[in-house]
C-alpha cells in the first residue's frame, strides 16, 4: 500500500519549493486539504454533517416540542404534517408540529432532531474505539513479525469470521435487561457491541501498512541511528499510516449508524424513554420502527427518519470517498 509521504519527508514536516525566485513552504496536510477542497460532494457532506452537530448540541433549543412529551388533546389521532389540512381540524396541519405527530401526540420533528445525537453518537463513539483496539495490534502485529504477528493475526481472522450482525442481536438479547444494557437507554452495550468484532477491518489495514513501511529507508535509518521499536512505530511507522486510518475511520461511522438503525428498527436497540429530560430520548431507527406499523395514516413517521439515515449515511461515504482521494498522494 502507498504511503502517505516519501521516505525522507516527514509527514509533519513541510516540502519548500521555489517559485520565481521566492520560497513557498507547501505541507503534505495543506495539499491533502487543498484536494479535498475541490471534491464537491465532499466539502458538501462535510458541511451537512456539521450542520447536523449543531443540530445535536442545540436540539433543546431547535425543537419546538419536548420529544417524548404528548399533546393530550392530539392523542389517539396522527396529526398531519404542517402544511396539510383534513377535515378532522385535530388531524388538521399545525406549525407548531411541522412534521405532525405520532398517535399519542408526540411531536416527530422534535423526536427527528434529538435522534440526531443517537445517530452521531453512536458512530463516533464505537468508531473510535474500534480505531482503538484495531491501530495498536496493527501495528505491533505489522512491526514485530515472527511468532506474534500469527497469533494476532489469527485472533483477527477469528473475530472477522464472526457474522457480525448476528453477534449484535445475540450480545443485545442476552444482555439488554441487565445493569449494563440500562446505562443510557442502552448506549454503553450498543458502544461495545459494535465495537467488540469491528476493529478487526482496520487491524489489517494497519498491518498491512507497516509491513510496507518498516521496510522502508528512513526506517531504516532510525534504526541505525539507535531508536527504539517504539519510538520509530510512533514517530515514523503511524504518523504515515494516518491516511488510510482517517479514510477507514469514515467508513467506519455509516457502518455502525446503520447498524444501530437496524438494531432499533428490530427492537433492541437504544431503549425508547420517557423521562422528559432525556438527553437520547429516541434514534432514527425506533422512530423508523414506529413508523412501519403507521405509515398509511402518518407517512412522515417513517419517511423523516428514513431520509435521515440515508442522507448521514451517503454523506459519510462521499467524505470518506473525498478523504480517500486527498490523502493519495498519487492524487492531482
Amino acid at each position: 500500500m502507498s504511503t502517505l509521504a516519501p521516505a525522507t519527508t516527514p509527514l509533519s514536516g513541510a516540502a519548500d519549493r521555489t517559485l520565481g525566485g521566492g520560497r513557498a513552504t507547501r505541507s503534505l496536510w495543506g495539499d491533502a486539504w487543498r484536494r479535498l477542497r475541490r471534491n464537491r460532494m465532499a466539502m458538501v457532506s462535510l458541511v451537512y454533517l456539521g450542520l447536523l452537530v449543531i443540530v445535536a448540541v442545540a436540539a433543546p433549543a431547535i425543537a419546538p416540542q419536548n420529544p417524548v412529551g404528548s399533546n393530550v388533546r392530539a392523542a389517539g389521532q396522527y396529526r398531519l404534517p404542517a402544511w396539510q389540512d383534513d377535515a378532522d381540524p385535530r388531524r388538521s396541519g399545525d406549525w407548531a408540529y411541522p412534521l405532525g405527530t405520532d398517535s399519542i401526540g408526540r411531536d416527530i420533528f422534535s423526536r427527528l432532531v434529538y435522534g440526531t445525537r443517537v445517530s452521531l453518537v453512536v458512530g463516533f463513539i464505537p468508531m473510535a474505539v474500534i480505531l482503538l483496539i484495531g491501530v495498536p495490534i496493527g501495528l505491533l502485529s505489522g512491526f514485530a513479525g515472527g511468532w506474534l504477528d500469527g497469533l494476532l493475526m489469527r485472533i483477527t481472522d477469528v473475530v472477522y469470521a464472526f457474522p457480525g450482525l448476528l453477534f449484535f442481536i445475540i450480545v443485545q438479547v442476552s444482555l439488554r435487561d441487565t445493569a449494563v444494557g440500562e446505562v443510557l437507554n442502552g448506549l454503553v452495550l450498543l458502544f461495545l457491541t459494535l465495537s467488540v468484532v469491528n476493529w478487526s477491518g482496520v487491524a489489517r489495514l494497519v498491518r498491512g501498512d507497516t509491513l510496507a513501511l518498516k521496510e522502508k529507508e528512513f526506517v531504516e535509518a532510525a534504526r541505525a541511528n539507535g531508536a527504539g521499536a517504539g519510538r520509530i512505530i510512533l514517530r515514523h511507522v503511524l504518523p504515515n499510516a494516518l491516511g488510510p486510518i482517517i479514510v477507514a475511520g469514515a467508513f467506519i461511522v455509516p457502518g455502525a449508524i446503520i447498524a444501530e438503525a437496524t438494531l432499533s428498527y428490530l427492537g433492541i436497540g437504544v431503549r425508547p424513554s420517557t423521562n422528559l429530560d432525556a438527553p437520547f430520548p429516541t434514534s432514527w431507527g425506533a422512530m423508523i420502527l414506529d413508523g412501519s406499523s403507521s405509515w398509511e395514516s402518518q407517512p412522515w413517521m417513517l419517511i423523516a427518519p428514513g431520509l435521515a439515515v440515508a442522507l448521514i449515511t451517503l454523506a459519510f461515504t462521499f467524505l470518506g470517498d473525498g478523504l480517500r482521494d486527498a490523502l493519495d498522494p498519487r492524487g492531482t
